[in-house]
């Protein structure tokens, strides 16, 4: 269990965990999974920061008057650069790097830019309001380019508590879900705190990393009060309050 801060150094994103059981020099199994969980978490911070631009940009998407919005690949990924930067003080790809970390990185940017430039038609298209073109849709359609690309050496996905799950493709898995319902969504757990396992997916030994998110303003729109609205997306609304668990970023790294 790893408590999460958002004070990043630039020297190794696993220096802003802190292992709450860890007494005394770390084994060379501690310092893999310390290497594993930096590696996570890059992908993770990347994730949310692509995220963050779709939907700080969700009125120019869906204004009906405006034909090029300019949210191609390139300017998506340049701006969730400049976040991840902005939060880790060190770019996603820098010196030093091992070639699978590299590799992992620079399929997610790739991701990223595919979704992007693959939707311009219908983000660009004037006369229609609502493109449905909504953080969660990104974040999804960025994670099933990833897996196509890089899947049999890394997974990411965003789920969330059962009662919460919209797209069925989202659905915790026997694991997540557990994970969820006994640790995530206990009152005893530390809020933003990471679990982190070492564990087997299938027949594959995999590292695997659960990051909590929560509600904020911005999603309680959609998310929020009252329960049953109907919302933009034509989804009823869960009645989620500021703070409440709504997501959780599930990424599976195999050796």
């Amino acid at each position: 269990v790893w408590d999460l801060k958002m004070s990043f150094k630039p020297v190794s994103l696993a220096i802003i965990f802190t292992i709450a059981f860890l007494t005394g020099a770390p084994t060379k199994a501690e310092v893999s999974q310390e290497a594993e969980l930096d590696l996570a978490l890059r992908l993770a911070v990347l994730l949310q920061s692509a995220r963050a631009v779709i939907g700080a940009e969700q009125a120019l998407i869906n204004d009906p008057a405006i034909g090029d919005k300019g949210l191609t690949g390139k300017e998506v990924l340049a701006r969730a650069t400049k976040a991840f930067v902005e939060k880790t003080g060190a770019p996603p790809l820098s010196d030093g790097m091992d070639a699978r970390e590299a590799d992992l990185i620079s399929a997610l940017m790739a991701s990223i830019t595919e979704v992007m430039d693959a939707n311009a038609a219908s983000i660009n298209r004037e006369g229609i309001a609502f493109k449905g073109f909504v953080p969660a849709v990104f974040g999804r359609l960025v994670n099933e380019t990833f897996l196509s690309t890089a899947g049999d050496r890394a997974e990411i996905k965003v789920t969330a508590p059962m009662s919460l799950v919209r797209n069925r493709k989202s659905r915790p898995d026997a694991w997540e879900d557990q994970v969820i319902t006994e640790y995530l969504l206990s009152p005893e757990w530390q809020k933003g705190a990471v679990y982190s396992s070492l564990t087997e997916t299938g027949d594959r030994e995999a590292f695997r990393v659960m990051v909590p998110e929560y509600y904020t303003e911005g999603c309680l729109a959609c998310h929020g009060s009252p329960a049953g609205e109907v919302d933009v997306t034509g989804y009823p609304k869960e009645g989620g309050a500021l703070g409440d668990l709504g997501g959780v970023i599930s990424i599976t790294l195999y050796p």
